[in-house]
Formats: C-alpha cells, structure tokens, sequence
C-alpha cells in the first residue's frame, strides 16, 4: 500500500529505542497524549534512552518479567505534505512506512492518506 503524507510530522526523539525479539524491557507508564495513540507503554531497555513501545511488543516470560515479542525500533519519519511513503507495516495507528530515499520509520496514519 502506498501513501502520501497529508501533514508534516516531526520526531521529537532523536535516540528511538531499538529493541531484539526477547530483550528485557522494564516497562512503565501508558502513554496519555490527546493523539489518542493506543497502547504505548514507555519502556527502559540495558544501554538505552526510554521509549514509547506498542503493547503488541511487549511480553512476559514464565517469571512475568517483560520482553520483546519481535525486533521492534522506535524511529520516526520526519515527512512533508506530497512525499509518497510505501507502508510495510501498521501497528496501534502508526505507519512503518519506506521513503523514496532513507531509511525506514513510523508515521502516524493520520498524517498520511492512500494513493494508488
């Protein structure tokens, strides 16, 4: 699926955590923001600044200590109306979307509409 961006976004976090599938997390409050985003729990992991991770992402063990469900990373897109995205994956009202040029990132879909 394709998109082009409706609206700038920007990143306002310059070191997104960057997760392995089964890396320890500690993870701490919900995300309470008037975007409405749906579970994100900010999380600590060894080495790294805290980030917002999506509740899909985050498991327990059979000791109920948190973990890594799958390889995840916290980076978002800086995009500008008329950029065209090609979106890889969606997950709790974000795009991981595929610039024309860059590396991948999140964007939020309410930033973006589909185009053919």
């Amino acid at each position: 699926m394709n998109y082009i961006v409706t609206t700038t976004h920007r990143s306002e976090f310059p070191h997104p955590i960057t997760l392995l599938r089964g890396q320890a997390l500690v993870v701490g409050e919900r995300y309470e923001g008037p975007e409405g985003w749906e579970d994100g729990f900010l999380c600590q992991a060894e080495g790294q600044q805290p980030g917002f991770v999506p509740a899909p992402v985050i498991g327990r063990d059979a000791q109920g200590d948190a973990l890594a469900t799958a390889d995840y990373c916290a980076r978002e897109l800086d995009v500008n109306p008329g950029q065209r995205l090609r979106r890889l994956r969606t997950l709790n009202g974000w795009a991981w979307c595929m610039p024309e040029a860059g590396e991948a990132g999140w964007v939020p879909l309410e930033k973006v509409r589909v185009v053919e």
